[in-house]
């Protein structure tokens, strides 16, 4: 077999064995094994409350052990593809196999990743604010493009993505928005997220066709549950109603139902217009509201959060994380690891993983980088 594809095939193999001793493999075996019969029994959701974590603690390890087997299938099955496709002098399979082990290794390097996200919130959903700098309909068109970019790549990973407000912009885009996103650890991946992204193009909204720089925000913040006690005095809100904005059409609310809540304290704002009723949008703002405090606990412990906080106060010059540039030349780069690629118009469409994993393995590990193409 190719020195390449051994190179991969042991790499893969080395992914298996640390997913093998993370996840301690004969105990999570009997685990999942006991979690399953657990929730087939007939009374299990008589008490959703408490069938829910346990439901989850199932799925999450059904996910890690199913993964672990899939890339022991994977190795197994394509090198006897490719071996066959050796003998029998058919390049078509073998070229089919070799490229099927690159890709296992994609999922391979993703699951190692997974292995990284033990912080205290990052299994938890998460919710991420988008904000246009300035710059007036450049910015903001800018914001709508990081939302749409952000949303595929929620998509793609299968994770559900509902919008909590959003503010259009006078001409194009929009001022800001906030989306919730569900799926198993969503804040673990996102939370390296947060920063200034700049994006250089050719503005359409330029008659001369100029070149113009746009910054905007993303800030990501974990969703948390009730077993996380977080206390809020009411004299320190101050609570906003206002009528909701969007793209129109019968579900647009015709009422100040849209609820804003800022912590006097800390100045931290949230926002919610998901709803009609204004009593189930202040619930949902303080939930977010709840969410963003905690996030701000959690940054205190972590240095690399605090640089990241400090990043969130300029959207402008010298506080970029990525750069996206369209024009003079193709470039999407990490200022952070240094991680880049020319493929921009796949990461505006939601191919986000490998700048992901570069940033974590770098917060976690302390190297930068670590993820590179397989040729």
């Amino acid at each position: 077999m190719r020195a390449e594809i051994e190179k991969i095939v042991t790499e893969i193999e080395q992914v298996i064995s640390l997913l093998r001793r993370h996840l301690d493999w004969d105990t999570a075996q009997s685990r999942l094994d006991d979690l399953n019969a657990r929730t087939e029994h007939p009374d299990f959701w008589a008490d959703p409350e408490k069938a829910r974590p346990i439901m989850q603690k199932r799925d999450e390890l059904d996910v890690q052990v199913k993964a672990v087997k899939h890339f022991e299938a994977a190795i197994r099955d394509n090198r006897e593809l490719i071996e066959m496709g050796d003998a029998e002098g058919d390049a078509e399979v073998v070229k089919e196999a070799e490229d099927a082990l690159r890709e296992v290794l994609k999922e391979a390097r993703s699951a190692q990743v997974e292995t990284l996200l033990s912080g205290e919130a990052d299994a938890n959903d998460c919710y991420v604010e988008i904000h246009s700098g300035a710059g007036g309909t450049e910015s903001q068109d800018w914001a709508n493009i990081l939302l749409r970019m952000y949303t595929r790549w929620a998509e793609r990973r299968k994770f559900k993505v509902e919008t909590m407000e959003i503010h259009d912009g006078e001409e194009a885009g929009i001022k800001s928005a906030t989306i919730k996103v569900t799926g198993h650890n969503a804040y673990g991946w996102m939370k390296t997220e947060s920063g200034v992204h700049r994006l250089v193009r050719i503005s359409p909204y330029d008659s001369a066709a100029r070149r113009h720089t746009s910054f905007s925000s993303a800030w990501v913040y974990p969703v948390v549950d009730d077993t996380i006690n977080i206390e809020i005095n009411e004299s320190d809100l101050k609570v906003d109603t206002y009528r909701s904005s969007g793209a129109g059409g019968q579900h647009v609310n015709t009422t100040d139902s849209a609820i804003r809540i800022t912590h006097v304290p800390s100045g931290i704002i949230v926002a919610c217009q998901q709803e009609r009723s204004q009593h189930k949008n202040r619930a949902t703002a303080m939930a977010m509201l709840k969410a963003r405090l905690y996030e701000a606990e959690l940054q205190k412990r972590e240095v690399a959060a605090n640089a990241e906080a400090a990043a969130k106060t300029d959207v402008g010059w010298g506080h970029q994380i990525r750069s996206y540039v369209l024009q003079p030349y193709q470039m999407v780069k990490d200022l952070r690891t240094g991680h880049e690629t020319s493929n921009t118009s796949a990461v505006l469409d939601g191919d986000l993983d490998d700048f992901m994993e570069a940033s974590l393995a770098a917060r976690v590990t302390g190297y930068a980088d670590r993820v590179t193409d397989v040729d």
